[in-house]
């Protein structure tokens, strides 16, 4: 069985980064890697870089980066640090140089009708389909042809013939056989750059410890960390690839489909706790659980706690799992929530601690406060219940105990008891069948209110 790398923070404090493409809203998946990035940066005392991989200028957007910020701002993962690719064009251009001087990278003709071709016969014979090097044997007469010819040259990393290892702080002892990988292309014919080349550059620039995202990517270390060592650098001194969330179907997420998208699950009122604990727990050995902060959260994560299988996420489970988290929010974690609805003074936090519990989504605080403070619709009781409820009611003040000695009262005149005694009460004090314990919403209510709404007009 393979062994788990261990990680010792008092070696250097970590720099991480998450570095999505603005080409798309971030789903729960990307969120995953994110969290895990942003958690083990605050564990061990590092730093967070959010880096827009947005060198594709044909696909990436303004709105689609501002909008990656407002998820991760909403989900409580705050930057360190932040930059774009596309300010870094200059460093690219010379790492290039740098890498062509070298004779590390290539220039290549085969246009992709070629080159599916030469793969089609390779998987025909039986041989692996990697890229045969032909251009390294073009002669500067046949290069100068195809130049003529107005053909624009790719530009290929020629990649040692060494297997690649390192401790996976999550997979454990791992490997690449560069022998088996084609020489992956670096710039296209047009002259912009792939994932590859501005990825570990800016990671050199930034001086990134720990590169921590999905295991789709666990082939592209080998080539990274044969492109650290030709630019002149260590590779980070870390790797760790997690697992992929999946959906209930068990198929991969999208940004461009927007399955699960952050805006998409604020939008229907899940919390932000819930979308960061299903997003780090699943497919770990930790049970998916509420939290009431992002730091508790951040405080159950390790990363030897990740399994190696995909992890299946069920969006079912994320909303059953929003309101157990909402149900043990404290008053001072929604103080502000509930400003922001008027919902305000010394009722504020008796009415929470009542409410919270009987909400299916944050916005539905805003119908219990008005059952509370507004005139609403009631159900009347009958003459002979109502008179005696209204010559049983208290004088105030009013505490939790009101509510059982009014209604003993009321037991005791009328005879009532069980659901025949506190369903009228609660349809005639409310308007709703069911809610919030009548013993914390009546001093709530008043015992103005009250009187009005058992003697409706």
């Amino acid at each position: 069985m393979t062994q788990q790398a261990h990680y010792n923070p008092g070696l250097v404090a970590p720099v991480v980064r998450f570095a999505p493409s603005p080409t798309g809203r971030i789903h729960i998946g990307n969120a995953r890697t994110a969290l895990l990035n942003y958690f083990f940066a605050r564990k061990h005392g590092g730093a967070f870089i959010l880096r827009f991989d947005d060198t594709d200028a044909e696909r990436s957007t303004e709105e689609f980066a501002l909008g990656i910020e407002v998820d991760l701002e909403w989900l409580g993962v705050a930057p360190d640090q932040k930059f774009r690719q596309s300010e870094r064009f200059a460093l690219y251009d010379a790492a290039a140089r740098r890498l062509k001087e070298a004779g590390r990278l290539y220039p290549c003709y085969e246009t992709p009708e070629e080159l599916e071709r030469k793969r089609r016969l390779q998987i025909a014979r039986g041989a692996p389909p990697v890229y045969d090097r032909a251009a390294l044997a073009l002669t500067d007469a046949e290069r100068a042809g195809f130049e003529a010819e107005g053909r624009k040259p790719h530009w290929r990393f020629r990649l040692e013939p060494e297997v690649v290892r390192w401790d996976d702080l999550i997979r454990g002892d791992s490997h690449i056989d560069c022998a088996s990988l084609s020489d992956p292309v670096l710039v296209r014919e047009d002259g912009s750059y792939l994932y590859t080349l501005p990825s570990v550059v800016d990671d050199i620039d930034a001086a990134v410890t720990h590169i921590i995202r999905g295991e789709d990517h666990v082939t592209n270390t080998a080539v990274q960390v044969q492109l650290f060592r030709a630019l002149g650098a260590q590779a980070a001194t870390h790797f760790a690839h997690h697992n992929l969330l999946v959906g209930a179907d068990g198929q991969g997420l999208s940004k461009r489909t927007g399955a699960l998208s952050i805006a998409g699950l604020r939008e229907t009122g899940v919390e932000s706790l819930a979308v960061a604990a299903m997003a780090t727990l699943t497919g770990s050995s930790l049970a998916v659980q509420p939290v009431h902060s992002l730091p508790e959260l951040a405080g159950l994560f390790d990363l030897s706690a990740i399994s190696r299988t995909s992890a299946r996420f069920d969006d079912s489970e994320l909303h059953a799992l929003s309101q157990r988290v909402l149900h043990g929010l404290s008053y001072d974690a929604v103080r502000d929530r509930l400003e922001a609805h008027d919902i305000v003074g010394f009722r504020a936090e008796p009415f929470w601690l009542a409410a919270r519990g009987n909400l299916t989504r944050f916005s539905d605080i805003a119908d219990w406060w008005s059952v509370i403070e507004n005139d609403i619709v009631v159900t009347a009781l009958p003459s002979d219940f109502r008179a005696a409820a209204i010559a049983a009611l208290p004088q105030e003040p009013w505490d939790e105990t009101t509510w059982s000695a009014w209604t003993q009262a009321v037991k005791e005149t009328t005879g009532l008891k069980g659901k025949a005694l506190f369903h009228p009460l609660r349809l005639a004090l409310t308007g709703r069948e069911s809610g919030p314990e009548l013993a914390k919403l009546l001093p709530l209510i008043g015992r103005a209110r009250t009187l009005a709404r058992l003697s409706p007009p």
